[in-house]
């Protein structure tokens, strides 16, 4: 333990008599022993990811192979059903001719695949069918969802969902599961045409085949599922039949083709699909992640082991630079104790007692250091001057939305209303002017939901309609459910203001203002239209590219105003449109994007 300890007092030593070169070459050595670590992490990663890569393309493979081996079954179906109608359907005439022979020899060829064969009139009834069966009594053809499909859409094939099939008696008491292809088809009966339904039922164990040779690794699993998310094949069908299991067949069939990511149950799954083009089946192969990781439990221990190790030496590294720089850093941080903080200080010229000393680096750090904290003051002053400037701003585009000379002819009324006993009239005005500057304002917020922006619109319009009785009418045309998307405010209003201010002016009863709201796929449109006097096009272009105009009336956020504010929150792609001709009317169209969140631009989340 001596030895250790005098080995150790010696190497200090000599390291304390060496020049900052030894002392960083010493610490790169370690620096690169922790590269080395970090290697092994990233050697790790890198073959977890490479692994992934092979399971991906080989999943691919694998959906591709089940895809050709189905789309060759489900096209023998459909040659079953396009030999039936293009070669016996089309060239009989029912009156006289019988079909059961050719239906039994349709059926013969491709009963391996096959549950039945048969045809039906337009009024579900029975034409012919192989094998010969009996139909049920209590059969309701025309109520089937493949009976319904065809006879909607005649000129397409339609393949049904996984089924039991139901239509027919049968001798052994077996119960088939079936997959029905059905169309419809011309039936022409003493020369006259009239409609039918030819239904061939495909046996779902050749479907289960397909899988259940795919379905053998045990790292994932494959289904399939129709268009509406109905499973059609699963290898564990029977418990989710049952509700003893749980499939995210829902979620699967939204997505597209190719690679997802997701969470089920509390497990991370890697799922790919693949689109069966003419049917809208797809196919869903599931990878969990747990399952996919399990072999890589010896790779993960011995990456731990590295981490470790090369924290331990990152540690020692560490100790060791800070015993050898320690003593002229720890001058440095007492001389600059207190800058930054103690603003007199500052003032006073502090930095001239900072500690220029030990090797050359810390020297020319502590001369670094003098100089910042001589321009320290100084960006302290630029900093608050900037924030006093952009208090200014924010405090002017407040007092912009509160237009006095609205406010004072608003309580002029409202007294005028008490002054003639109208008070109801006066009680609503106060109410809806409450309501509107409480929206106005949004505890300072700047986004707010489309609902309270309708709000604040009806708020306003309640007060000029009393300010302007039986000058104009207003109505709301609003999509359901589109009030929790999110809008800036005060966008509506300004339009309204110059519906009423330029519209309806020189209109005598006969005005009206119509606000609508809706959505188109991933857009939220909001059109305030009004019937007066219109305006030509050369105008139309002016109001919101010149900013030379001053307004006369209104709030002063003009429609120049709502347009730049739209743009600047959510993109050129974005804003107002007008649409306006000469005595008919005007239209002015916001588009924004739809979404349940917006942050301002700069907005930091508390």
């Amino acid at each position: 333990m001596k030895q250790i300890r005098k080995l150790w007092r010696k190497l200090t030593n000599a390291v304390n008599n060496r020049g900052m070169q030894f002392l960083i070459s010493l610490s790169f050595t370690f620096v690169a022993l922790v590269g080395m670590a970090f290697i092994g992490v990233f050697l790790y990663q890198s073959y977890g990811r490479a692994s992934e890569d092979v399971v991906i393309q080989d999943t691919q493979q694998l959906l591709g192979q089940v895809e050709m081996n189905l789309n060759t079954y489900l096209r023998n179906m459909m040659r079953i059903s396009d030999a039936m109608y293009y070669n016996v359907i089309k060239n009989v005439d029912f009156a006289r001719d019988d079909i059961s022979q050719e239906l039994n020899l349709l059926y013969e060829v491709n009963k391996d695949n096959l549950v039945s064969i048969s045809c039906f009139t337009e009024e579900g009834e029975l034409i012919g069918a192989s094998p010969v069966g009996t139909m049920k009594d209590n059969a309701d053809i025309q109520d089937q969802t493949w009976f319904t499909s065809a006879k909607d859409k005649m000129e397409n094939l339609h393949f049904s969902e996984l089924h039991v099939q139901n239509i027919f008696e049968n001798s052994s008491g077996r119960y088939y599961w079936v997959v029905s292809l059905s169309r419809g088809v011309e039936l022409t009966s003493d020369g006259k045409l009239s409609g039918g339904i030819l239904l061939v039922d495909m046996d779902f164990s050749g479907i289960r085949q397909l899988f259940t040779k795919v379905n053998s690794q045990e790292l994932s699993y494959v289904y399939l599922v129709d268009g509406d998310g109905k499973i059609i094949y699963h290898p564990r069908q029977n418990l989710i039949f049952s509700n003893m299991l749980k499939e995210n067949n829902q979620q699967a069939v939204s997505y597209s083709d190719g690679l997802h990511r997701e969470n089920f149950q509390g497990q991370d799954r890697m799922v790919m699909v693949k689109t069966v083009g003419y049917t809208g089946w797809k196919i869903v192969s599931v990878t969990p992640m747990t399952n996919f990781y399990q072999n890589f439990s010896q790779t993960r221990i011995m990456a731990v082991i590295i981490i470790i190790i090369s924290i331990l030496v990152m540690i020692f590294a560490n100790q060791f630079v800070a015993v050898r720089v320690s003593m002229p850093l720890k001058s440095l941080e007492d001389s600059l104790r207190g800058i930054g903080v103690e603003q007199e200080r500052l003032a006073e010229g502090a930095g001239e007692g900072i500690y220029i000393g030990g090797p050359p680096e810390i020297q020319h750090l502590g001369e670094t250091i003098k100089s910042m904290v001589k321009q320290l003051r100084k960006l302290t002053d630029d900093i608050v001057k900037e924030q006093e400037e952009k208090r200014k701003s924010e405090l002017d585009a407040l007092q912009s939305q509160i237009n006095p000379h609205f406010l004072y002819n608003t309580l002029d009324s409202i007294m005028w209303m008490i002054e003639a006993e109208q008070y109801d009239d006066a009680v609503s005005m106060v109410q809806a002017l409450g309501r509107l500057f409480r929206i106005s304002l949004s505890k300072g917020k700047n986004i707010i939901t489309l609902g309270d922006e309708l709000q604040h619109a009806r708020s306003y319009l309640d007060i000029q309609k009393y300010r302007y009785k039986n000058k104009f009418v207003s109505c709301f045309e609003i999509e359901e459910g589109i009030e929790k998307y999110k809008t800036i405010k005060l966008i509506i209003q300004p339009l309204i203001e110059n519906a009423i201010y330029y519209g309806m002016e020189y209109m005598d009863g006969d005005g009206e203002i119509t606000i609508r709201a809706y959505t188109r796929r991933s857009d939220l449109f909001i059109e305030v239209e009004d019937n007066g006097l219109g305006m030509p096009e050369e105008q139309v272009e002016r109001l919101l590219t010149d900013d030379t105009r001053i307004r006369s009336k209104g709030s002063g956020i003009g429609l120049r105003n709502v347009h730049q504010r739209i743009q600047l929150y959510f993109g050129k792609a974005y804003g107002l449109k007008i649409i306006s001709e000469p005595d008919q009317g005007t239209i002015v169209r916001i588009h924004l994007p739809k979404t349940e969140e917006v942050k301002a631009p700069g907005e930091v989340e508390a």
